[in-house]
Order: structure tokens, then sequence, then C-alpha cells
């Protein structure tokens, strides 16, 4: 019986030693794991924002073009996934050709290594694209959105990614921009401008003189929206670190944290300032004014500067919305164009000034400056001109906004045959019509098992 004790004494005093050996030799393959467990983790993040933007753009819009605008977001999710695979991801990420752009991993061909990183760099895509379409909401053809998305997803967007993520040439002038205030954010947003320019104003926003406001259905369900997007933002940035860095992602998800909080408390005082009001649709997107802000500079910033980057970015986006609407005449019903155009120049250039290694501020010269400055200017060149271009190719065989009929019945009527609410009561035209279009795609389904379909 002793002799058995001892054994087995032995035996279990052995194992914490043959333990710690096993351990030793996978400390690299479990560090490996846990960065791309976290990559993931933030890829799903990034992933259900596209519903934080389908609620804003949802909300901030009326209800007569609610399932457009929800159709819109969820083909701009399958066509984004499905287009960088086979284009994007090469173009971005594929061996480059004098720092202009990727030649190779089309298909993901010889990159079955990156594919977790595929995923991850597809849904920052998609999220580009679908920044146009809350700014052409109302009166563009989904046809014409989704071509213009093919282009922007398939070839515009990951040329500015190969400049800046793919060794490209801003990445060797040193353009610092680390989770995409510039390559996603301001790209999405110029072109939004293309469009809203080639679009014009929706009915009865411009006339006499005047600038009418056309308010959305349902603010709630925007200011849903938001913390949608606030929360996946916490992916969006602090998974471009690409590992589960005990240092930098604590860093990262405190920077944009601070940075919307300030964007929050701006907006909200500067909008009663100027107004005499605390404007709620202006404050909504004074958190996403601090987000797109801190974007770029997430991981090289410290918390003050947070602070203050996220602060002028709320006064920044105030100044910057009725700007765009009343002297620019861009009819933008969501605001993107300030949130993303305006706050990611900002975010982007803010980091010449609050770097902690190289900027203005902390005795970097102006050289740091000068390259974002460059960059911004860069990029906002080659997206206006490209997107011109394709959008001018789109608008060839029948143009690429609808009737003024169609946008008075509202598109979910004219692109669906159906609508996102029961609105038989309500009026839609300027004389209290009734839609011509009515309800014809319900009204066949449902004949399909009436009576009188059946006897007939």
């Amino acid at each position: 019986m002793k002799k058995k004790i001892v054994l087995s004494a032995f035996l279990f005093s052995s194992l914490p030693t043959v333990t710690f050996a096993a351990e030793s030799k996978s400390i690299p393959s479990i560090i490996q794991s846990i960065d791309m467990m976290w990559v993931m983790v933030a890829t799903f993040l990034v992933f259900f924002m596209h519903a934080g933007f389908a609620m804003v753009e949802t909300g901030f819009t009326r209800s007569k073009n609610a399932l457009n605008i929800l159709m819109k977001n969820f083909l701009t999710m399958a066509l984004g996934a499905v287009l960088y695979f086979a284009v994007g991801y090469g173009i971005m990420f594929g061996d480059s050709i004098s720092g202009l752009i990727g030649s190779s991993h089309f298909f993901l061909s010889n990159a079955d290594s990156e594919i977790g990183f595929f995923v991850f760099q597809a849904v920052f895509a998609a999220t580009c694209a679908t920044i146009i379409s809350g700014a052409v909401a109302e009166r563009m053809k989904l046809s014409s959105y989704l071509l213009l998305t093919v282009s922007m997803v398939a070839f515009i967007y990951p040329v500015v990614g190969h400049w800046v993520w793919g060794g490209g040439w801003l990445a060797e002038l040193g353009f610092i921009d680390f989770a995409g205030s510039t390559v996603v954010h301001l790209t999405g947003a110029t072109g939004a401008i293309v469009a809203v320019l080639l679009l014009g104003g929706r009915l009865g926003k411009y006339g006499d003189g005047r600038v009418n406001v056309i308010p959305g259905h349902n603010i709630p369900l925007g200011a849903l929206g938001v913390f949608i997007l606030w929360f996946g933002w916490f992916g969006f940035n602090a998974g471009s670190s690409l590992a589960a860095d005990p240092d930098l992602v604590p860093m990262v998800v405190s920077t944009t944290l601070l940075s919307a909080s300030a964007g929050v408390i701006s907006s909200a005082i500067y909008s009663y300032m100027k107004f005499k009001q605390m404007d709620a649709t202006l404050t909504l997107n004074g958190a996403l004014g601090g987000l797109v802000g801190i974007t770029a500079g997430t991981a090289n910033v410290s918390l003050f500067g947070a602070l203050i980057i996220g602060f002028v970015a709320g006064i920044v986006l105030i100044e910057a919305v009725p700007f765009i609407d009343q002297k620019l005449k861009l009819d933008d019903p969501v605001g993107a164009i300030a949130v993303h155009g305006i706050c990611g120049i900002w975010g982007t250039v803010a980091i010449g000034f609050f770097a902690l290694e190289g900027g203005l501020f902390y005795g970097g010269g102006i050289s740091l400056l000068a390259v974002q400055f460059a960059g911004v200017a860069a990029v906002i060149l080659w997206t206006f001109g490209i997107s011109f271009l394709a959008l001018k190719l789109i608008s060839i065989p029948a143009g690429i906004r609808v009737t003024a009929e169609e946008e008075i019945q509202g598109l979910d009527f004219s692109e669906h045959g159906s609508t996102a609410y029961d609105t038989r009561g309500e009026s839609f035209g300027p004389a209290n019509s009734q839609p011509t279009f009515g309800y014809g795609l319900v009204n066949r389904l449902n004949s399909l098992g009436s009576p009188q379909k059946q006897n007939s």
C-alpha cells in the first residue's frame, strides 16, 4: 500500500513538469490563436455596424423609403464581400506595382494563410461603400447605386487601401491612418459628394430661394443605430491592431471611447449655443463625428489628445452640416458627407499635431503634418475623379435618378413593390393623393392563395 502511495505521489509530482514542457512548446501557437480570435471578434463587431448604418439611414429619412434603404444596406454587405474576395483584396494587398496597385491574390489565390485578415478587411470594404447609401437616399435608382458599389469595392477603395495599408506610396512617405479616417471614411464620403452632385436635391428640398428641412420619420431608430455604430467601432479601431496586444488594444478602446464622448458633449453644447436648443440629430451625429475623427490616430495619440480631437470634431460637424446643406446645396439626408468626410479630414490631419511620435505639438515639426495633408488631397482627387467617371458611365443607359412620380410615391413601391410599414392611410403626394403603385407585389402574393385564383 505504501509503495502505491509513493508511486502515485511521484507520478502526480511529475505532471506539472510534463504539462509545463508541453505548454512551453505551444505558447506561440496559443498566442496566434488568441490573436486570430480577437480579429474574428472585431470582424463580428464591424459586421454588426452595418445594422447601425441601416438604422441611422432609415430613421433619418422618410418612412416611404425605409425598405429601399434596408435593401441597399443588405445588398451592399453581400456584394461587398463577394467583390472584395474576387478582386478587391488582390488590388489592396497583392504584390505592389510601383506602389500604386496590387497585382496578385485575386480570389485569395496563394493567400490561404491570410483568410482571417481577408474577412476583417472585407467588412471594412463594405463599410466604405455603405457611406454613400445614406447620402443618396430617397432619389437614386437601386441599380445605379449597386453599380456604384461595385466600382467602389472592386477598384476605387482597394487602390486607396493599397496606397496606405498595402505598402503603397503613401505608406512609404510615412502617412498614418491606423483604422481608416481617410482610407474608409473620406473615400466613402468623397464618392457620396460626387453622387449627390450628379443627382441633385430631393424634390422640395431647394426652391424659391429657400432650403427646406425634410425631417426623418424615426429619430429613436436613428439613435439606436448610433449606439450600435459606437459599439461596433471598438472592433473597427481596436481590431485594426490585428493582435490581442494587452497594451495597445486597451489604449485604442480608450481613445475611441473618449473621442466619441467628447464629440457628443461638444455637439450638444455648440448646437445649443448656435440654435438656442440642443439639436438631437446633430448631437447623435456628433458621436459619429468623434468616432470618425479618432479613427486615423487612435493608436498614435494620448488620451488627452483623443478628447481634443473628438471635441473639435463635434464643433466642426455642427458648422459643416448647414454649410454643406445651405451653401453648397448638397442634399445629404443623414449628414454622411459632414460626418465621414469633414471629420475624416480633421482626424487625419490632427495626427500631424497630436501624434506622440512626430506630431507638431510633441516636437516633431511639420513634416508629418505635410504628409497627412498630401495623403488627404491625393485620396480626394483619386476618389472624386474615378467616382465621377463611373457614375457618368452608369448614367448613360437611363440616368441614375428615379422619376419625380416614383420619388413622390416612395422608393419602397417603385423599387420593391412593397413597403416597410402599412401606410395605406398616409398621404404620399402633395394633394393627398394615394400611391398609384399600390401594393403590387403584396397583392400578387396574396392572390396566389385566394379562392377566386384557385377556382380559376
